[in-house]
């Protein structure tokens, strides 16, 4: 998967959850210090791109966990 080409807070995201860890988009704000508006715009391209994965969380329906597409993992590191 080729992510040169997204704006530099969505590359910043992917590399964030490369670690393999899911985050919450509140986890992601204060990990990366960017505005709102600028991580949830990043998510937006990230799953347009099919790169990240939304899952919703049981606890609490209005929280999402990001995390990246294991199919996606496997072909960057083909």
């Amino acid at each position: 998967m080729n992510i040169r080409h997204l704006p530099p807070s969505a590359k910043l995201l992917y590399k964030i959850l490369e670690s393999g860890r899911q985050m919450t988009q509140k986890e992601l704000i204060m990990e990366t210090s960017l505005s709102s508006r600028t991580v949830r715009s990043a998510l937006m391209r990230l799953k347009e791109e099919g790169v990240i994965i939304e899952r919703h969380s049981f606890i609490d329906a209005r929280q999402s966990f990001y995390g990246l597409d294991n199919a996606v993992i496997g072909m960057t590191s083909a």
